[in-house]
């Protein structure tokens, strides 16, 4: 055994030849029969998502699909070209196809049909055009259908083509009977066309119509589905086309730049983004200041201002100045393809719903069968006449087949899926839909998640006598010279509410305590003030006490949060500021979201007590659903506690040290400005770092899983309700045909109307 590879592969075969949910249940029972082999096949995006060990090769994968009589390819390498429009795709050949197909079906039976409902156009030998026209329809047309039955009969199963096939051929048969050894080939024959079913002798009766126009009618209903997989699977092929195509890398001299393809830039590799251009892949800015617009992958229209260290996005676009970008990610680390393959991912997923209507449409086609033959025996029992009995056994065999019960669940979540992948949503897998249904209980990551996860002024506080901004701005100065965070936070707002900031000149760090040096003022640049800022202690040092006043500010600070500095100058202390990290503006508002969807936000942070009780009341959350001093591992232990408790348990975060509780929840939901372990260990990406984005992941997720048990819901009914109906007579066969594919087009119809949900956090 070879001990260097890997015991587990994955791989994705794409399949041809799949008509039904039925299909892809059989496709799906063969590759598992084989060892070492888990598969799920997906019939909506004609796919098999495969985990095989090494003792499989992938092309004993595609010999298992053809043993089961269908069609099977590897994944191709990725073509920088092909996926721009896809039109020389398979899928898109095999449209073409049956749009042509569909096309001649209708250019012959509408004549059929025609002369068939209108007695005024049945001329002498009508019957005889009619045949001539109907049976390339039955023969050809519907070629797709007897091929597949055929294969399944093979193989001892059936499934939905069977019953088309059986249907449509039983027409023409019969059709046939009537006009070589029956009366209906009789010159100046006629025939009414009716739309219930009468009892007589059907020796004079055709059904060329129902043949020909339930072949039509279906080849129609396939047509229109498999167009609106392709309409709803767009959001990942926009996904896979939203990337640059070309990059200007700059050259060592830092001047040159050279323009290549995309597919050829390097990690590390320096490249230029003009206003207007997409940004070629994920970086850092190395020079430039720009605004970038990132509402292709975020939802957020306002554009980022960036400037040199920050990060960009590969696709998302460059709308102000130049920008020189080192490249961190290429290829398939980018953050583009990640979202690409967890929407693929989810697509491909099968949830519990799903696997329900796989299994019904596995045992469905044998009994169908069975009642078209107890119908027919029924009809014919009761003296009715074989052109009745034949009549209502072809109907039930048309009106059964379950293609919508196929593709109830799995367009809902290519639409749902693809529509979170806009809104800056990834859903993980189907089986999230499930989870956030049952959820009743919302647990909430303080820092990064509530918070903005960064230091931010809160306060300024001057002693009697002092101006609040002048304070401001001494300490801002003299901070800017400081890397550490609090010291950027003072600093920022200094320059924001000023502007410049005077100079500084024997800057010096004093370890633990705070910073000191000289600060150049005045209009002509003469006046200087000596200045401390940093722990009351240093001020002390050099005889700067704080003032009562000030003392209690500082204390009232630290009760509830935030940072307090003391600043003084000229032998004075001057002020205090306070700095923090602050909550979120819309963290308060997606709270009570959260609360309208009935769910129980809980807080839940390593800061100390009175931190967390300042946040959550800043934004809504009740003092005993706050957990502080928490510890990483404590995390994971208080969701266990609540899942003790009979909860059933989202935890929502950002940071690594949430990656093991965030996969402990029933339903984890990852920032996406935290780390890569809390995305990978998240059911839900939330690609803005918009806590209310949260709120529309589980609405939408709640909205998929109705949209889909609303399909099963019809899909079901239908068949309950008109297959009775069928078996009585009361439904001509062309009409049942009819009704099939329309009941095919409104689930796809139905999912696509998630297309449409609107986002809170994009208002």
């Amino acid at each position: 055994m070879d001990t260097h590879t890997d015991p587990e592969r994955q791989l994705e075969l794409g399949l041809t030849g799949m008509t039904c949910a039925s299909c892809a249940n059989r496709i799906e029972r063969k590759l598992n029969k084989l060892e070492g082999v888990t598969a799920t096949v997906n019939y909506a995006t004609e796919k098999a998502k495969v985990t095989f060990t090494d003792g499989v090769t992938p092309e004993d994968l595609v010999a298992a699909v053809e043993q089961a009589g269908y069609g099977a390819r590897l994944p191709q390498p990725p073509d920088a070209g092909s996926a721009a429009d896809g039109a020389d795709s398979p899928e898109e050949h095999a449209l073409q196809v049956l749009r042509q197909r569909l096309v001649i079906s209708v250019v012959l039976t509408v004549p059929v049909i025609a002369m068939a409902m209108v007695p005024a156009l049945q001329f002498t030998n009508w019957q005889w055009l009619s045949l001539t026209l109907a049976a390339p329809v039955v023969a050809w047309g519907a070629w797709p259908f007897h091929k597949a039955a055929w294969t399944n009969l093979r193989h001892g199963t059936s499934t939905m083509d069977t019953l088309i096939s059986l249907g449509t051929l039983a027409a023409l048969g019969w059709s046939l009977y009537a006009l070589f050894w029956g009366t209906a080939g009789t010159p100046g024959m006629t025939h009414p066309f009716e739309l219930t079913i009468e009892r007589s002798d059907g020796s004079g009766n055709i059904y060329l119509e129902a043949a020909a126009g339930v072949t039509t009618f279906i080849l129609a209903g396939r047509y229109f589905e498999q167009r609106s997989k392709r309409r709803a699977g767009s959001a990942l092929r926009a996904l896979l086309t939203l990337g640059a195509k070309e990059v200007a890398v700059l050259g060592a001299d830092g001047t040159t730049e050279t323009s290549v393809p995309v597919e050829q830039l390097a990690v590390g590799d320096l490249f230029v983004v003009r206003p207007g251009e997409k940004i070629a892949t994920d970086g850092v800015i190395e020079r430039g200041t720009s605004a970038v617009d990132a509402s292709m992958l975020t939802g957020e229209s306002v554009p980022v201002e960036v400037s040199p260290g920050d990060t960009v996005v590969g696709a998302t676009v460059n709308a102000g100045g130049r920008l020189v970008v080192r490249a961190t990610r290429i290829g398939s680390d980018t953050q583009l393809a990640q979202m690409a393959r967890l929407v693929e991912d989810a697509q491909n997923g099968k949830a519990q719903v799903q696997r329900l209507a796989d299994r019904i449409s596995g045992i469905f086609v044998p009994i169908v069968i069975l009642l078209a033959a107890g119908t027919l025996g029924f009809w014919l029992g009761t003296g009715n006449g074989l052109a009745t009995a034949f009549t209502a056994a072809v109907a039930v065999l048309i009106i059964a087949c379950p293609c919508a019960l196929g593709l109830a669940t799995p367009t809902a979540l290519m639409v749902g899926t693809g529509r979170g992948a806009q809104l800056g949503i990834l859903i993980k897998g189907p089986e999230v839909l499930e989870s956030t249904r049952m959820v009743d209980t919302v647990v909430l990551d303080k820092t990064g998640t509530v918070t903005t996860g960064k230091m931010t002024l809160r306060d300024v506080i001057a002693a009697d006598g002092e101006d609040a901004s002048e304070v401001l701005r001494y300490a801002g100065a003299l901070e800017d010279a400081s890397e550490h965070p609090i010291a950027r936070a003072i600093a920022d707002a200094a320059r924001d509410q000023h502007g410049s900031l005077p100079e500084v000149e024997d800057f010096a760090n004093v370890e633990g305590l705070g910073v000191q040096g000289v600060l150049v003022d005045g209009p002509d640049s003469t006046a200087s003030h000596a200045v401390l800022v940093g722990r009351p202690q240093l001020l002390a040092e050099w005889s700067q006490h704080l003032t009562p006043e000030l003392q209690t500010a500082l204390e009232d600070a630290q009760s509830t949060g935030g940072t307090a500095v003391a600043v003084g100058w000229d032998g004075k202390a001057r002020g205090v500021v306070v700095v923090a990290d602050a909550v979120k503006q819309t963290s308060a508002t997606a709270i009570r979201e959260l609360r309208a969807l009935g769910l129980r936000p809980v807080l839940l942070t390593g800061d100390n007590a009175a931190v967390a009780r300042t946040v959550a009341a800043e934004v809504g959350i009740d003092e005993v659903d706050v957990f502080a001093d928490v510890l990483p591992a404590d995390k994971v232990d208080v969701v266990k506690r609540l899942q003790g408790e009979g909860k059933v348990v989202a935890m929502i975060g950002d940071g690594v040290n949430d990656a093991a509780a965030l996969a402990q929840a029933d339903l984890g939901l990852a920032m996406g400005t935290g780390t890569d372990v809390a995305i990978e260990a998240s059911d839900l990406t939330l690609v803005r770092g918009d806590l209310r984005v949260a709120v529309d992941a589980i609405r939408l997720s709640r909205r998929t899983l109705g949209t889909i048990k609303g399909n099963l819901f019809w899909a079901f009914a239908y068949n309950v309700a008109a297959l009775p109906l069928a078996a009585a007579g009361l439904l001509n066969p062309m009409l049942a045909g009819a009704a099939m594919a329309f009941s095919s087009v409104f689930v796809v119809s139905n999912s696509l109307r998630l297309r449409g949900f609107r986002a809170h956090s994009a208002s």
